[in-house]
C-alpha cells in the first residue's frame, strides 16, 4: 500500500468516526467539534485529490463561517452555565484527542508535495 493509500483510509475512517460522532452526541458542544473534525477529514479528502479550491473552501465557509453560527446558537440557548464550568477539565481529554487528530491530518497532507507530471508538461508545453 502506497502513502496516498494510508492517508485516504486514514481519513476515512477519522470521516466516519466523526460522523457517527456528531449524530451520537449528547453534548451539543460535542456534536459541533465532532462536526469540525469530519470538515478537516473531509477536506483533507479533496487535497488527496487535488482540489484544492474546493478543501479550502469547505474549511472556510462551512468550518469558518456555518460552525460559528452553529456555535453562536447554542450558545444563545439557555444553558446553565454553572454546570457546564464544573465539568470543564473533564471535556479536555476529548478536546486534546480531536485537535491531535487534526494536526495528524494536516501534517500527512501537507507531508506529500502535490506534483503531477502532466500538469506540469502541459504547463512547460503551453508556455513555449
Amino acid at each position: 500500500m502506497d502513502y496516498s493509500s494510508a492517508v485516504f483510509y486514514f481519513f476515512s475512517f477519522i470521516l466516519l468516526f466523526s460522523a457517527i460522532k456528531v449524530i451520537t452526541s449528547r453534548n451539543p458542544i460535542f456534536s459541533a467539534l465532532f462536526l469540525v473534525l469530519s470538515f478537516f477529514s473531509a477536506a483533507g479528502l479533496w487535497l488527496l485529490l487535488q482540489a484544492e479550491f474546493l478543501a479550502i473552501a469547505l474549511v472556510l465557509v462551512y468550518v469558518g463561517a456555518v460552525m460559528v453560527l452553529f456555535l453562536f446558537v447554542i450558545m444563545m440557548i439557555d444553558i446553565n452555565i454553572e454546570v457546564m464550568k464544573k465539568g470543564f477539565w473533564n471535556y479536555f481529554p476529548a478536546i486534546g484527542f480531536v485537535s491531535i487528530i487534526m494536526l495528524t491530518e494536516i501534517i500527512l497532507v501537507l507531508n506529500k508535495p502535490f506534483q503531477n507530471t502532466e500538469l506540469q508538461s502541459a504547463i512547460s508545453n503551453l508556455l513555449k
